[in-house]
């Protein structure tokens, strides 16, 4: 079961810099500047065993003359629809603002598990400063510090409370195939044409599938269950943030599926807002095949094909041993081995490796190869096994985890993607003392 968690505010509340907290990247640019955050920004965290989807509802419209109205009560609106819980951010520092209590009173009408985050009390002589939000009526209020991390474990902790733990797949499941992509890319068109109907409703309007459904297919030796985001649902007189409600859509569907059908538009390249999907499906451990579609309107020379390719190969490295498909839905090409491609994916995703064999083979092409030395440290790997999860991951125990390379963790990567071929997803490599 899928965790969402949003982080919702006014400009300039450090969003950015707690969803880099709890992420554990610098995935977000983290600037004092406000309407920094143009792209919505969304990663994976856990906490305790608990894992959760964490998005950055920036995004607002910089020199916007009412930035409330056009821009953060869409953001607010389409936490409260999708997230099972939204963290609450305010300013510290500053103080209680009138957008604060706008933005509160949006959140108590709704039903969701609402967290009052005051950011940036990271002195002992602003500690109390939290204390004036108790008036916003949210709850108790949750004094942190995204910059230096200070309150973020109670904060956690608090959170943890709402989710669902995580539950691992069985064997033997009805593979679910994701379609995921951009608005606009075809992604209801392909599901059509697998399917041999017009049950979605098709519309070069960018925006209009809404709600995520599932559809079981069986013909032609293939059996899954096809999800995407379908359903025209169109609010009259709504400025909606489409691009952000699509993220959100895709999170859900990403997380429920086993393998993603990620489709690109030719004509467009491969953007920045794919990049993020992909990166999203890495972080879910989820297989993938990128789908090229309308690949008929894109005029070729003798190099087109490997040039396109290479350029998404480039752009989604190092984890780059994923099939690249060439389509176009409404001419009904290679459409077919998309279907197979998808159906190998999940294959892969589900293979298990005897710990005899791994030792046998790793052992073998660890000795010829060995970890190089890195500061005087020799480093030794004993034994090897595969972890029962539900994606690929290995633990290698060794002497000095430490001192392994990342190069040398890509190297051995490389090598059990090669032998018992992964191709198409994502791999842990674990390394620990013996």
């Amino acid at each position: 079961m899928s965790n969402i968690v949003s982080l919702v505010g006014r400009p300039n509340v450090g969003k950015s810099s707690l969803f880099n907290r709890l992420t554990q990247t610098r995935q977000a640019i983290v600037d004092s500047v406000s309407g920094v955050t143009r792209d919505r920004n969304y990663g994976k965290a856990d906490w305790v065993g608990y894992e959760f989807s964490i998005i950055d509802t920036g995004g607002y419209i910089e020199g916007s003359e009412d930035i409330f109205e056009h821009e953060i009560r869409n953001q607010v609106k389409l936490a409260m629809d999708e997230s099972d819980v939204i963290l609450f951010l305010v300013d510290g520092r500053e103080g209680l603002t009138p957008m604060d209590e706008d933005v509160a009173q949006m959140l108590r009408t709704s039903n969701k598990n609402i967290i009052l985050v005051v950011n940036k009390i990271d002195s002992p002589t602003n500690y109390f400063d939290f204390s004036e939000f108790y008036s916003l009526g949210i709850g108790e209020p949750f004094p942190i510090s995204a910059a230096n991390g200070s309150g973020t474990g109670e904060l956690l902790d608090e959170l943890v409370q709402y989710l669902n733990k995580e539950v691992e797949e069985d064997e033997g499941l009805i593979p679910a195939f994701a379609i995921v992509g951009r608005p606009n890319v075809g992604k209801s068109s392909i599901i059509n044409t697998f399917l041999g109907t017009e049950r979605n409703i098709v519309t070069p309007i960018a925006g209009t599938t809404r709600d995520s459904s599932k559809t079981r297919y069986k013909g032609f030796g293939f059996e899954f269950d096809l999800i995407d985001t379908a359903g025209l649902r169109k609010k009259k007189n709504v400025d909606e943030d489409l691009e952000f409600y699509s993220v959100m859509r895709s999170v859900r569907v990403i997380e429920n599926s086993h393998v993603c059908i990620l489709m690109v538009d030719a004509t467009q390249g491969f953007e920045g807002q794919d990049l993020n999907i992909f990166s999203l499906i890495q972080r879910n451990n989820k297989g993938v095949v990128i789908v090229v579609n309308k690949w008929d309107l894109v005029d070729k020379e003798t190099n087109t094909h490997k040039e396109y390719r290479d350029m998404i190969l480039r752009k989604i490295a190092p984890f780059t041993d994923v099939p690249i498909i060439f389509t176009s839905v409404h001419r009904k090409q290679r459409i077919h081995k998309v279907l197979e491609t998808a159906t190998k994916i999940f294959e892969n995703k589900t293979r298990k490796i005897a710990t005899s064999k791994l030792n046998s083979v790793l052992l073998e092409i660890i000795d010829e190869n060995p970890p190089p030395i890195q500061k005087d440290k020799v480093v030794r790997i004993k034994y090897v096994t595969q972890l029962p999860t539900p994606y690929p991951s290995f633990v290698f125990f060794c002497n000095l985890p430490q001192y392994v390379a990342q190069s040398y963790k890509r190297f051995l990567e490389n090598r059990i993607r090669e032998i018992w071929d992964f191709n198409g997803v994502p791999m842990v490599l674990y390394f620990r003392k013996k």
